[in-house]
């Protein structure tokens, strides 16, 4: 029997219900819901027509031994494309950076054992940023499962504290229930990554495929709509504010509410900080952004919630990133926490209002509530002397560094690509201080326009997870904006882009060091260097760069470039973004001693927030 009659990590994702499938809010599950005519199939026949009944487009994967049935039909289908990655981490990042950019569920896949703990990474990946996945992978026949069966792995249990939910089928006649059940879960509630592992005699033997037209889901019902007690409660808190934040988490950008959240601050003119997670789902260039909060925040999103007498907290978890010591993490702030997971509210810190919702749902509510507090009742809040405030700070305190005296600056790097490529760019980063020079020095003018690996920050992520963005958005620029380190892990899926006709392209900012444990090691270790050297740029072991990017880039049929001054640098990314038929790396030579600023030393407090290397923010008495 398969394993879909019983649903684990209910606890961590919400609750749930039995719900008609053609209720079912995601394209893919809702296709076709009429009743079908029965039909004799392989197993894996039916798990690619449950896929194309899904809505499926795109696969991501790598055949093997247990998981070979179903790539025999696979074959066949017409509506699904299958895109061979060159390691089964890549598939699992590309399903997550396809899923992101198009707002549905990705899919990867890959064979038993080795093969499927090769996703593991990626599929933690999905779990902490909630990321849309459905990952397939094949299992060794039900009667080889707890022999030690050559291949075997229990990825099923491996997963499940990863997951939203994990299926075990060895029964064929199980696969189009549980694919329609795996897909609706992913993306439903707090969307995240459903593992599906299927016996390889499952897939082989006979069955007759019946789509349902219904899902039957004893315990799992997200909360979409808020309870309107705790929105009038949380309007009348906002009102009475005096310095008031909205503070933004990636959930905003998950629930498609970008719009709604635009309308939100331009009505109460409240301040606005977005997290790393939720870089574009309030533009850059709007007057009340005051920027990204956290350890390499700006001064004015961190001393904003600090010295806030309200966060207004939609979909964001309050992590340690943002709020570093919590104990002393915006002390004289109440707390508005709305948030679709359940789990998340009050986990960190305690709400006084806690609101259970979509965010598009909860913000639309919340608008309407506090218009009609103000027509009716002529009780709206006064902000203009807090905004004031903080907005002198933002002024007085911009994100910058210092170009150094010889050498290319990486932040000047991102700063050309941003302004070269535009706001129609779509931007995936690694991990480390490119990532933040990324989150600061790009401007970001609207939601899914940002990628990276926040929750889990996994170095390898930024070139698979841009092919995934690249073929959900095909014709558009996709810039992979990774560290020599972080390039080094995952690159051989450059082959896949040249081969599959996905041209996205690669900035490598190669400071020849893992960057940002070399700062914490000039900060916190005296400089002691301690496995941080990478020879990949020109004081390399002999004078060889190992690798060469230019000519890896070369090796793998992609156009590799090299820029080591600011003279060429706009002209090098002109010249990248002219080609278009097939990848481009460009190497960027960057100083190796840049740091990221701003920033809070892990631990500490907020309050402490340096803007460079021993210098602190000074205030004056209106800054106060």
């Amino acid at each position: 029997m398969g394993a879909g009659g019983f649903f684990y990590g209910s606890v961590r994702r919400g609750t749930s219900r039995s719900e008609p499938a053609s209720d079912h809010p995601n394209s893919e599950v809702a296709t076709d819901m009429t009743e079908q005519i029965a039909e004799q199939l392989t197993g894996a026949q039916s798990l690619v027509k449950a896929l194309e009944h899904a809505g499926v487009d795109t696969i991501f994967g790598i055949p093997g031994g247990a998981i070979l049935p179903a790539y025999d039909p696979l074959f066949d289908s017409e509506q699904i494309r299958h895109i061979l990655v060159r390691h089964e981490q890549g598939a699992g990042h590309a399903a997550q950076g396809y899923a992101m950019v198009t707002g549905r569920v990705g899919v990867c896949m890959a064979t038993s054992g080795p093969g499927a703990t090769n996703l593991v990474t990626a599929i933690a990946d999905a779990f902490m940023d909630s990321v849309p996945i459905v990952a397939i992978t094949g299992q060794v026949a039900t009667h080889l499962i707890g022999t030690d069966g050559f291949q075997e792995a229990d990825i099923r249990g491996i997963t499940m504290p990863i997951t939203k939910h994990s299926y075990l089928v060895t029964d064929a006649a199980d696969i189009p229930r549980v694919i329609a059940e795996a897909f609706h879960i992913a993306g439903t509630g707090r969307p995240g990554p459903v593992l599906v592992d299927i016996a390889k005699d499952a897939l082989q033997s006979s069955t007759t495929f019946d789509w349902p037209t219904e899902l039957a889901l004893p315990g799992y019902r997200p909360t979409t709509r808020p309870h309107g007690k705790q929105v009038r409660e949380a309007a009348r808190l906002i009102a009475a504010a005096e310095r008031p934040v909205l503070y933004v988490g990636g959930g905003v950008i998950k629930a498609n509410a970008a719009a709604e959240l635009k309308m939100l601050a331009e009505l109460t003119q409240i301040p606005v900080v977005t997290t790393l997670m939720a870089r574009g789902a309030f533009p850059d260039s709007h007057e009340l952004h005051l920027g990204m909060p956290g350890m390499h925040g700006t001064v004015a999103a961190v001393t904003a919630l600090q010295r806030s007498d309200l966060l207004i907290s939609l979909g964001a978890r309050f992590d340690d990133r943002v709020t570093g010591q919590l104990s002393s993490f915006a002390p004289l702030a109440k707390v508005i926490h709305a948030d679709i997971d359940p789990a998340e509210i009050s986990k960190n810190r305690t709400a006084d209002v806690p609101i259970v919702g979509d965010c598009r749902e909860v913000i639309a509510e919340l608008i309407g509530t506090l218009r009609k507090q103000s027509d009716d009742d002529g009780v709206e809040g006064d902000y203009a002397a807090w905004r004031e405030q903080v907005l002198g700070i933002k002024k007085r305190f911009p994100v910058g560094y210092d170009k150094p005296a010889e050498g290319l600056a990486p932040q000047t790097v991102i700063e050309r690509l941003s302004a070269l490529s535009g706001s129609d760019a779509t931007y995936v980063a690694g991990v480390g201080q490119h990532q933040m020079w990324a989150a600061h020095y790009v401007d970001y003018e609207r939601p899914r326009q940002w990628l990276n690996s926040g929750g889990a920050g996994t170095m390898g992520y930024s070139v698979p997870a841009a092919m995934g963005a690249q073929v959900g958005l095909p014709g558009s620029v996709v810039w992979a904006i990774d560290g020599d380190g972080c390039f080094q892990m995952t690159n051989q899926e450059l082959a896949t882009c040249a081969l599959e006709g996905i041209p996205i392209k690669v900035a490598v900012i190669n400071n020849s060091s893992l960057g940002m444990v070399r700062q914490w090691q000039t900060l916190l270790y005296e400089g002691r260097y301690s496995n941080t050297d990478l020879n990949t740029g020109p004081e390399s072991i002999g004078a060889r760069r190992i690798p060469d990017f230019v000519k890896l880039a070369d090796a793998y049929g992609c156009v590799g470039l090299r820029c080591d001054s600011e003279a060429d640098l706009d002209a090098t990314i002109e010249k990248a973004l002219a080609i278009t038929d097939r990848p481009v790396v460009i190497d960027f030579v960057v100083e190796r001693d840049a740091m990221v600023w701003p920033m809070v030393h892990g631990g500490a407090s907020n309050d402490d927030i340096q803007i460079a290397r021993d210098l602190a923010p000074t205030w004056d008495d209106e800054d106060i």
